[in-house]
């Protein structure tokens, strides 16, 4: 009807081409809404649970037979629309009300929401009605983020198949790739998904042609969606119900859970979020891990609908929440198994968090704040299982730690929730990655009972006449760009010294290149660079490559030929002159002036590669002289000179604490 009426106002309206654009999209876009929304009513219709009661869905989810369960995730790149489809879900299935004013409900932190993106994996547990039976979904929304790739495998351990979501107007991108590989590897079941249909740069066609090239998906069998408009999102859920099979999991048999996420409530202490591989639980009884081999009484049990409704007990098959009084947050381990009291169980062995790549030091503001931060990091580290956290200490920051991340986007996050959630203060030194050499020195190798280190801190490295080989971890670097900025990636990743494994030309615009890159060389603004050379359009992702032969240099600052150790760093040769060029100029403009001049020295070694000189302060001793004779101008010069001289001989460099600050952080 619309385009009817469309086509006979263009003709009323005469040969204004952009009138007649205008006009005609408008109204495709009117019919497209209208046709929207009939398909998101019907499909309400069609999934009526949300007719039910709380109470009675309670009820249902108590007796809900296995083959009525589907355990899936949401997998896509950055910003193609997972929690905007989670949204429609949820309103879809009635866990939240049409309309509600508040987008990406499962995005819950308020660093999502200030980034826009997510970066803590959220469930729920929803009921959707197709072919008159009633059908329980536990949807998980993951991270797109390379950063958060740990989330996107934790939470693929509690699922039997994935919705693999890509933009219609931007493709397949980098991590794209990365998920898609990541389901293949736990031979999930795949429905894949195009989004974005409804705008009007969007090529479907297209990239589901690229998908075919990529992931050998038949154009045909890809549903075409429209999240934020809501248009095909029944569809989705009725093919998540027929191609993701049920649980494959066993209810007569003892109880044994997984644990694949936790966070720390002040209230009830540690919660888990579990998957029941086998059997039930319920209130009362208690459980113990097998991990730490302690016993809890389960004081609660409840599902996210997306907010917590406890039930009394959990069915095999079903994901849940158990309260059962973890006060000590280290206590709860994520890929842990627990299992009833005084009984024997296997490890699911389903899960292993990945090792981080990123360290940094985190230290406080004061050091009397040193026990709240520990506890704020200590809760935090519950939350993100990815984090490792060692004791260290600086002479210039004092006791703190240094924790272990998986990128620097995962750092900035961690360190932000820090402050966000727990009013913490800290801070975070410049990121680092491990290097691992060899020791030829006989005393060392017996002191540290072997011939192989890892050296994160620069100060802990030894000296090169003990080290045999240096080691320094790579990456396998997929990058996917438009044809046309092929150049400018490439250069950039040969000045950070990258290799190119592969180039693949996805279609006639776009190109998929694979590098080998140094850690080191990656994690302070590759990214940023890779997005100001494409102006956006390229993306990039990453996975571990091991470790590599290198050649390394600790690069010492001194000051007045006095080392300062805290300032140390490990550097690369051929980017050891640059570095120590950048080191001393920022180190000029933040050390305040003194009574004796200051040479700053950046060296390898007994190789000074950089200098920069602080002048010092200088009193006109002959202000009082009123005339007479010019030797006596000169005497009082040469006295103040002489005088500077042996002041330097003994004098202490006065660093204020604040430029150590400023130094050592990003």
């Amino acid at each position: 009807m619309y385009k009817t009426i469309c086509r006979t106002l263009m003709q009323t309206i005469g040969p204004g081409i952009w009138k007649r654009r205008t006009l005609f999209t408008t109204f495709v876009r009117l019919e497209n809404k209208t046709d929207a929304t009939a398909k998101g009513t019907a499909g309400t219709e069609a999934g009526a649970a949300s007719n039910l009661s709380q109470d009675a869905l309670l009820q249902e989810f108590s007796r809900m037979p296995v083959k009525r369960i589907r355990n899936f995730s949401i997998i896509a790149h950055v910003d193609h629309g997972k929690s905007t489809l989670a949204d429609r879900v949820l309103e879809l299935t009635g866990a939240i009300a049409r309309n509600a004013g508040q987008n990406q409900v499962l995005d819950s932190l308020q660093v999502e929401r200030e980034r826009g993106i997510t970066v803590k994996a959220q469930t729920a547990s929803i009921f959707y009605q197709y072919k008159k039976e009633l059908y329980l979904l536990n949807l998980i929304d993951t991270p797109g983020h390379v950063d958060f790739s740990n989330e996107v495998s934790r939470s693929l351990a509690a699922c039997d198949g994935v919705i693999l979501l890509v933009d219609a107007c931007h493709g397949v991108q980098a991590q794209t790739v990365a998920n898609f590989h990541l389901a293949k590897q736990r031979r999930l079941a795949v429905v894949p998904v195009l989004n974005k249909i409804d705008i009007k740069h969007a090529q479907p066609d297209q990239v589901a042609k690229d998908m075919q090239l990529l992931f050998g998906i038949d154009p045909d069998s890809v549903l075409r969606v429209s999240a934020k408009l809501g248009t095909g999102v029944a569809q989705v859920l009725e093919r998540v119900i027929e191609t993701i099979p049920p649980p494959n999991v066993e209810r007569e048999s003892a109880f044994r859970a997984l644990i694949f996420d936790s966070w720390f409530d002040k209230y009830r202490g540690a919660l888990n979020l579990i998957y029941v591989l086998n059997g039930q639980l319920n209130v009362g009884q208690e459980i113990q891990s097998l991990a730490t081999k302690k016993m809890y009484p389960v004081k609660s049990l409840s599902v996210l609908r997306p907010a917590e409704s406890a039930v009394e007990s959990l069915l095999a098959g079903q994901v849940g929440l158990v309260g059962c009084n973890m006060r000590n947050s280290k206590e709860s381990i994520i890929g842990d198994t627990i299992h009833l009291k005084h009984q024997t169980a296997e490890a699911a062995g389903s899960y292993r968090p990945q090792q981080p790549i990123v360290f940094a030091g985190v230290f406080p503001v004061d050091q009397s704040k040193h026990v709240a931060l520990r506890s704020a990091i200590d809760k935090m580290v519950l939350n993100d299982s990815a984090v490792t956290v060692s004791v260290d200490s600086s002479p210039a920051l004092g006791q703190g730690w240094r924790l272990g991340f998986l990128g620097l986007l995962h750092m900035e996050v961690f360190c932000q929730r820090l402050e966000q959630e727990h009013g913490a203060e800290p801070i975070i030194t410049a990121p680092s990655v491990t290097y691992r050499i060899v020791l030829r020195n006989p005393k060392l190798i017996k002191q540290h009972g072997r011939n192989t280190l890892e050296i994160s801190n620069a100060a802990l490295l030894p000296e090169p006449t003990s080290i045999e080989e240096y080691y320094e971890p790579l990456v396998l670097g997929t990058i996917i760009t438009p044809t046309e900025y092929v150049g400018q990636v490439i250069g950039l990743c040969v000045e950070r010294r990258g290799l190119q494994q592969s180039s693949v030309n996805i279609d006639e615009s776009r190109i998929l290149m694979k590098y080998v890159l140094p850690l080191s060389e990656i994690i302070l603004d590759f990214h940023d660079r890779l997005k100001s050379l494409s102006s956006g359009y390229a993306s990039f992702s990453y996975e571990d490559h091991g470790y590599h032969p290198t050649q390394l240099v600790r690069l010492d600052i001194h000051l007045n030929g006095r080392p300062i150790e805290e300032l140390c760093r490990i550097v690369h040769v051929s980017k050891a002159t640059g570095v120590a060029r950048q080191m001393v100029h920022k180190l000029k403009d933040l050390i305040p002036k003194q009574m004796v001049q200051i040479a700053i020295q950046a060296c390898v070694g007994s190789k000074v590669l950089a200098r920069e000189t602080i002048k010092a302060y200088r009193k006109d001793v002959t202000a009082k002289l009123y005339g007479g004779d010019v030797t006596r101008r000169m005497k009082l010069l040469k006295q103040q000179a002489e005088g500077k001289k042996k002041m330097r001989m003994f004098a202490n460099i006065r660093v204020p604490h604040e430029t150590f600050i400023d130094v050592l952080k990003r």
